[in-house]
């Protein structure tokens, strides 16, 4: 076995551990940011002030303030709150609020697509607002809204490195104690970014095949 390949060999376990924290910071951050993400769309698309305002203040808000420092401000500022979190808890609603944001903006997109005259109809015939949302307005949206939203969720795997900062031990913190130590710089790093194309490739793919299946993409 040469030389490089033993390195690869021993390197793996710790990297693989890595991927798998990402993964399930992405998954649970993303969980989270779809559905605060689908609530701002709703709200800013209410035609209520009472509901539009509040939804489009905290978006503009979040979406002005850098993840890191929203990151920051969750894991060392809201202990002094009383709101005492764990690096990984903290990782994962700091990236759920910034990307709440994003995919919120997608989905009002996608909403304000949907034919206003199919909207008019369902008014005319007396449906609520509730039902007409849930049965008319919703599906169509998202189904406009799922190519961009695609590309949210890619982003929001690639910025699960920013977790690293407030020490969550995903990949890209193993890959920089793992350099640190080794001082292989280059197989290190070069794996990580092999190990995030095997996990970003392969996502675009399924979500290419959704947009297709559903008749989204173009």
């Amino acid at each position: 076995m040469s030389p490089l390949s033993e390195r690869i060999q021993d390197y793996l376990p710790l990297l693989l551990t890595g991927l798998w924290q990402t993964v399930a910071v992405t998954a649970l951050a993303l969980v989270l940011a779809s559905a605060l993400g689908l609530l701002w769309s709703i709200m800013r698309s209410s035609g209520s002030r009472w509901l539009e305002l509040p939804a489009r203040y905290v978006v503009e808000f979040l979406r002005g303030i850098p993840i890191l420092v929203v990151l920051f401000y969750i894991y060392f500022v809201m202990p002094e709150l009383g709101l005492d979190l764990t690096a990984f808890q903290a990782g994962v609603i700091g990236l759920a609020l910034t990307y709440s944001c994003y995919i919120g903006e997608t989905f009002r997109g996608g909403i304000e697509a949907v034919d206003k005259g199919q909207v008019e109809a369902a008014k005319s015939i007396g449906m609520k607002h509730g039902k007409m949302m849930r049965r008319i307005v919703l599906p169509q949206a998202f189904r406009i809204a799922l190519p961009p939203y695609g590309n949210n969720v890619v982003m929001l795997l690639k910025d699960s490195s920013q977790v690293s900062v407030i020490s969550v031990a995903e990949l890209t913190m193993q890959g920089k104690m793992l350099a640190s130590s080794t001082f292989d710089n280059m197989t290190v790093f070069t794996m990580v970014a092999a190990l995030y194309l095997c996990l970003t490739i392969p996502l675009n793919f399924l979500m290419r095949r959704v947009e297709l299946k559903m008749g989204a993409a173009k």
